[in-house]
């Protein structure tokens, strides 16, 4: 282990990346069970072994310290964890003194309550997951969504001066003809919209080979009737842009399975259990919590994490075949 670590050293990992963005999960917790991201009986943590509010903030600080520029307050849900507000107004404080940029995902189902917060804090963009834009599909995805309460909670969004994302997992057989209407809904409404492949974390009730397409497959229809042509743009994420003709969408592709994008990866994760996972992909993590609570090395501890950033994940889909990691995405941060 890296003994005394500088608190301000750059987060370099062993292949050389410079991690820059941190996603910070506040909660494992959800108010959906989405079939593709959550069994529907699901086992949450104990509140033991979860960080405080103020324990998170002092690790976003430290990780800021040292070269973090952009953070994500992910789940489960981040907007179901209490004092969700206060760690929103102490990490939106940061902006300009490190931080770049305060950002966060949300199902929107709580967004209606929660989006002047987020704006009086400092964020000023959110992703919203939203697969379908049909009330029936989108009530048997989500298993217990209600798709007016989604977005009305996004509309909260945007008259609170949020810029919006809307993330569309594509789904095989539940969602593949919705693009065109969420394409024109994202126009009109003035949001961008980056499509996801789904990927293979936790066990649920279906095999998750029957759901999955590859983003070629899946907007070819969209291809076969509008030129789709990459632009230059960066949010500091994995997606990669296009511009679709007659459309002012700017549309993000993000492609873990049918094109990886590992080579470039600057991000690190940050359990709300304090364990840092080198790759969404990799079951391999360091525990800061307990160094976190008893005066340990913590930035000793991610240098190790650091050191260990795998070169690429293992995804995979195929029938009958197990998740690449157990825990599911709701455990680690979108």
């Amino acid at each position: 282990m890296a003994a005394n670590s500088s608190p301000s050293a750059p987060l370099i990992d062993g292949i050389g990346r410079r991690i820059s963005y941190l996603r910070l999960s506040v909660t494992d917790r959800c108010d959906l069970r989405c079939r593709y991201c959550m069994a529907e009986d699901m086992r949450f943590l104990p509140r033991s072994q979860v960080l405080s509010i103020e324990e998170m903030g002092d690790l976003a600080e430290r990780f800021v310290a040292r070269g973090i520029r952009r953070i994500r307050l992910t789940g489960g849900e981040p907007l179901v964890r209490r004092g969700i507000d206060m760690l929103a107004a102490r990490l939106g404080a940061l902006i300009g003194y490190g931080l770049d940029e305060l950002t966060l995902t949300t199902n929107a189902m709580r967004l209606s309550e929660h989006a002047p917060m987020l704006a009086a804090a400092g964020v000023r963009r959110i992703n919203v997951s939203l697969d379908t834009l049909d009330p029936v599909a989108f009530r048997h995805i989500t298993r217990v969504g209600d798709l007016d309460v989604a977005l009305r909670g996004v509309e909260a969004a945007r008259e609170a001066g949020l810029a919006v994302k809307v993330n569309m997992v594509a789904l095989a057989g539940l969602n593949e003809d919705q693009l065109p209407p969420m394409l024109d809904y994202c126009g009109a409404n003035g949001f961008d919209l980056t499509l996801i492949e789904t990927m293979p974390l936790g066990e649920v009730a279906e095999d998750r080979s029957d759901h999955y397409i590859p983003l070629h497959q899946f907007i070819a229809p969209l291809r076969a009737e509008r030129e789709i042509f990459p632009v230059d743009k960066r949010t500091g994420g994995p997606a990669r842009y296009f511009a679709v003709e007659g459309s002012p969408v700017t549309l993000g592709l993000i492609t873990p399975l049918s094109d990886n994008f590992c080579a470039t990866c600057n991000r690190i994760r940050l359990t709300v259990e304090g364990r840092i996972y080198m790759c969404l992909g990799q079951e391999d993590h360091v525990d800061l919590r307990a160094a976190l609570r008893d005066g340990g090395d913590v930035d000793g501890l991610i240098d190790v994490a650091l050191a260990g950033k795998p070169r690429a994940h293992d995804f995979h889909i195929e029938r009958k075949s197990t998740p690449a990691v157990a825990r599911h995405m709701s455990a680690t941060g979108g």
